[in-house]
């Protein structure tokens, strides 16, 4: 038995080499998983960012047209901290963000043009954690996201993209985490990390002023991972729900 496991969540397993990050918006990633993938990426592993909006109805100071150039520059730096490189955007429009077939499709794109054998995504519940409401961008993008683990197998679904875009079936997706889960499983030790995530949530500066509010990402990220480190047994801790794919 894992030592992990009597405190609630065992060690995701790092057996993998890519991972594509799915989300709604910049900055989704950066309210703790960035730390995550700092680890990943300084262990060799490739990780690329799919944002499906540019974010840019979330600033109530700036008008659209003018905050998505901004959160797109900032998610672009700001994924740049943590060893990503490889960071694309789809233009779903930001707060109004439709699961259906279309969404599906986008990210069945690019699940077989980067060929990962993880994705990762926002959860798909109606809650963060226990009680705080999940916005809806967040809940369509994670459904589609679960969807595309194994519409990207199947040949038969969005024939399109072989037959027009030479996108052959991607088979090796073995797993879907999501974030903020209330029911988390795993989970990743970023006690090493926390520096490097609080720099990358620093590089959205313009949308964080834009909020109104003191806030300060080092000790944010300090005390929620500290939260998720009391459920693995280390200092500090990013939680995941791990869903395989076999029963996505």
């Amino acid at each position: 038995m894992d030592p992990n496991a009597e405190h609630g969540v065992e060690p995701l397993d790092e057996d993998w080499s890519r991972l594509l990050a799915v989300v709604a918006h910049p900055d989704d990633l950066e309210y703790g998983a960035a730390s995550a993938v700092a680890r990943w990426t300084a262990a060799g592993k490739w990780v690329g960012y799919l944002v499906v909006t540019h974010g840019e109805a979330g600033m109530a100071d700036t008008v659209p047209r003018e905050a998505r150039e901004i959160r797109r520059a900032e998610q672009v730096a700001s994924a740049a901290v943590v060893g990503v490189r490889d960071v694309w955007f789809l233009d779903h429009p930001d707060g109004l963000v439709e699961y259906g077939p279309a969404l599906r499709r986008d990210i069945t794109r690019v699940v077989r043009r980067t060929a990962p054998d993880r994705l990762l995504t926002a959860t798909e519940r109606l809650t963060f954690g226990a009680r705080q409401l999940n916005q809806p961008d967040h809940r369509a993008v994670a459904l589609a996201t679960l969807d595309a683990a194994k519409d990207a197998a199947n040949r038969w679904i969005f024939p399109e993209l072989a037959a027009d875009e030479g996108l052959e079936p991607h088979a090796g997706v073995r797993a879907v985490l999501t974030m903020g889960s209330g029911a988390p499983t795993h989970g990743v030790d970023v006690t090493d990390w926390l520096d490097a995530g609080a720099r990358s949530l620093r590089c959205h500066a313009r949308y964080l002023a834009s909020l109104g509010r003191p806030f300060d990402p080092a000790v944010f990220l300090r005390d929620m991972t500290a939260a998720g480190g009391l459920a693995m047994g280390v200092p500090h801790a990013v939680l995941l729900e791990r869903f395989d794919t076999a029963s996505v």
